[in-house]
């Protein structure tokens, strides 16, 4: 089994690709989004003629939310999924986070009042920037100074009182999660992690248990949980030693070894991954995390290995992409990389060039 083919397979970056950006969100169960930019692609790298633009148009259309709902990361989930994540997985996290709350001296008291400052602030459809929700706390007489701020917002966004909303300028807002999204089923706690292992392994198999876990910062037994309750959708096989799961049929895409991508930093590819070995050689992981910083770099995977790393800058009506291969790239490799920056330059709706 090539469990890099496999992979970029069931991530459905080689295809059959999306028509909406809500079934690219729902496939994968949540997709790494703390990257605006990087986000949008990689929705778009999984989907048939996608813009940035329409993307952007998905958010507006609330088909899918951004917010925290797993490892204090933003996401973007689909907006039915948004609810039953947050109740699943921020519990921990809150919990996770006492310490810090503590030293920032935020106490339930603090948070109560905090949530009621944002209840009056956006009710009735509104929608603030970052500044202007803080603004408010300041005026409640809630100090936002030295991350409070920042706490009380991801605190309230994993309660599920608060999402991001759409762009207002170059800044994005925050909405009630409750005036923003209908009501939606709830799941209860075995049914939701039933459903997020298959999520997971469906559409990021070939993967293993710690991977999983990791993803979506469970623990072992609750993963358990999981996949017992999967039902037959996923198989497991044995590859040097190690099990991974992966689902019982894999979409049938291209033939991979002849294609090349240019993936965002913080794509799925990469993070959605414990261990990155099988796709990444780790002799070439400083490259994509220098220093082990958590700054991933946009990579270039060719065959379901990551070969490069790239850059883009965005002028007037084009964009310059710069590729870093690891090894110097034969004739066949580089009109792989012409492609694939052609595709990235008909997503943002300008001509790309190839610059050295």
């Amino acid at each position: 089994m090539n469990i890099g083919l496999a992979r970029l397979t069931n991530q459905r970056i080689t295809g059959p690709w999306f028509t909406q950006p809500g079934e690219v969100v729902a496939w994968l169960g949540a997709m790494q989004a703390q990257d605006y930019t990087g986000a949008l692609w990689s929705i778009g790298l999984r989907m048939t003629g996608a813009t940035e633009q329409s993307i952007e148009q998905a958010i507006v259309d609330r088909a899918i939310v951004r917010t925290w709902p797993m490892r204090g990361t933003l996401h973007f989930v689909a907006a039915q999924d948004a609810r039953w994540l947050l109740t699943l997985l921020t519990p921990r996290l809150i919990a996770g986070s006492a310490g810090r709350y503590r030293q920032l001296e935020l106490d339930e008291n603090v948070f109560a009042h905090s949530q009621a400052v944002f209840v009056a602030a956006l009710q009735g459809g509104k929608g603030l920037t970052r500044e202007e929700l803080l603004h408010q706390l300041d005026e409640a007489g809630i100090a936002t100074t030295g991350q409070r701020g920042y706490y009380l917002l991801v605190h309230a966004a994993q309660n599920g009182l608060l999402c991001f909303g759409p762009m207002q300028g170059k800044q994005q807002t925050f909405v009630l999660l409750d005036e923003w999204v209908p009501p939606t089923k709830p799941l209860g706690r075995e049914e939701a992690l039933a459903e997020l292992t298959r999520r997971y392994f469906t559409s990021h198999g070939p993967a293993t248990l710690p991977d999983f876990t990791g993803w979506a910062g469970l623990t072992v037994a609750e993963a358990k949980i999981g996949l017992a309750g999967a039902g037959n959708v996923l198989i497991q096989e044995t590859v040097d030693h190690r099990t991974y799961w992966l689902p019982h049929s894999t979409p049938t895409g291209k033939n991979d070894t002849h294609s090349g991508y240019l993936l965002p930093g913080f794509d799925e590819y990469i993070l959605g991954y414990k261990d990155r070995s099988a796709v990444l050689d780790p002799a070439f992981s400083n490259y994509i995390c220098p220093g082990g910083n958590g700054v991933f770099q946009p990579t270039l995977v060719m065959a379901g290995q990551v070969v490069g790393t790239w850059k883009r800058v965005v002028k007037k009506g084009k964009v310059l992409i710069t590729p870093s291969a690891f090894h110097p790239l034969d004739e066949a490799e580089s009109a792989m990389v012409a492609a694939a920056a052609e595709r990235y330059g008909a997503f943002l709706g300008v001509r790309a060039e190839l610059t050295k």
